[in-house]
């Protein structure tokens, strides 16, 4: 299907595997010059940038860790430097662990608060005078913000955050024609999923009413459609792709 997306520029953090990864490539395939950025040297990031070049020649990806306010400068200004202005963004960098209050130091509640919220304040701060009207702000959230989960106290409050974000951001940003909004992805089978048991994927999959654990491509569609004028007058909403958890 052509979203007419041909000849827009995009860029994506946190981008290198998983579903920053599943949406750079499908915004690539439909026509759209993607900037990656990730934060560090992989396999994975180098046979991205190689596979989004072969997609469009115009594609690339550049170093930053998008909680430090001195690498954003640097990524918007690599990034206006090959692009002078973009169509979407979206806001994917994420990291997440494990630890209960009563054990977890602060230094881990602010590295999953600044990689999973503030990044998305400075990058989206960095990069707003490059979009013109028409443009999509695509910020990842999680289902799991609503409900919680032991253990994920600093992940959930960052999630949640995310979603007062995005909601508050869309009135700032509406007048000048910015959409922005939220995809909140439930169990997504991903490296994050790798360690668990079969029995953990079972008891997981059973728990959407689809019967199975989402794929990064069940994200990357619903971006497709957020980053096209089919969401043209849709703004501030958190879509929850879940599989009906």
């Amino acid at each position: 299907m052509d979203l007419h997306l041909q000849g827009k520029r995009a860029l994506v953090t946190g981008g290198s595997r998983g579903i920053g990864r599943a949406i750079a490539l499908a915004l690539a395939a439909q026509g759209v010059a993607v900037a990656v950025c990730y934060q560090q040297e992989s396999d994975a990031i180098r046979s991205l940038a190689d596979e989004l070049r072969h997609l469009n020649a115009e594609s690339f990806v550049v170093q930053a860790d998008v909680s430090n306010e001195a690498d954003v400068a640097h990524l918007a200004n690599e990034v206006r430097r090959c692009f002078d202005r973009i169509h979407v963004v979206v806001n994917n960098a994420g990291v997440v662990s494990h630890a209960t209050l009563d054990t977890m130091t602060m230094a881990e509640w602010r590295r999953v608060l600044d990689t999973n919220l503030t990044s998305m304040y400075l990058v989206t701060q960095a990069t707003q005078d490059m979009l013109p009207e028409g443009s999509s702000i695509i910020n990842i959230a999680s289902a799991v913000a609503t409900v919680g989960m032991p253990g994920r106290t600093h992940y959930t409050a960052s999630k949640a955050g995310v979603v007062g974000f995005t909601r508050s951001l869309c009135k700032e940003m509406g007048p000048q024609g910015i959409r922005v909004n939220a995809i909140a992805p439930g169990i997504i089978d991903t490296d994050q999923a790798s360690g668990l048991t079969p029995e953990q994927r079972a008891r997981y999959a059973a728990m959407a009413a689809l019967g199975r654990l989402g794929q990064s491509t069940d994200i990357a569609q619903v971006a497709l459609f957020l980053a096209s004028d089919l969401s043209r007058f849709v703004s501030g909403i958190t879509i929850n792709v879940d599989g009906g958890i």
